[in-house]
């Protein structure tokens, strides 16, 4: 497969050196993302409820970009700040996933590059085809 990469638009700009997706056939890569709404460049909100659904409504964008969408995920990465707020994350992934549920890994981390960022996420998908 070629692998192509693309960023979209009505989605947060990058804050390094890549794009969000990378698509190879059918099998697709989103990058780490924030919940910044990509409107004003701004944190969706302080919470990790806000910058959750952010993240899945920015993914929902990128993913109908490559022909695909979010019932096609196959795995998601949570990467949280404080695990305090995982029942607001998960309130929200519920809420923007609906009943598919694919696998997902939370991991803790330290730091994240953006400042008061709570949490990023990135995934894997297949196209719709």
């Amino acid at each position: 497969y070629t692998v192509e990469t693309s960023t979209p638009p009505n989605t947060p700009t990058p804050i390094g050196p890549y794009n969000h997706i990378a698509k190879a056939g059918p099998f697709l890569s989103i990058g780490g993302t924030a919940g910044v709404n990509p409107a004003t460049g701004l944190l969706a909100g302080d919470d990790a409820y806000a910058q959750a659904a952010q993240i899945l409504d920015s993914f929902a964008v990128m993913l109908a970009s490559v022909g695909s969408d979010l019932q096609h995920v196959v795995h998601v990465n949570v990467f949280l700040k404080d695990m305090r707020d995982f029942g607001e994350m998960n309130r929200a992934y519920v809420e923007k996933m609906g009943s598919h549920l694919p696998a997902r890994t939370v991991i803790g981390v330290n730091e994240l590059p953006k400042p008061g960022v709570r949490l990023t996420m990135n995934l894997t998908a297949v196209t719709r085809e």
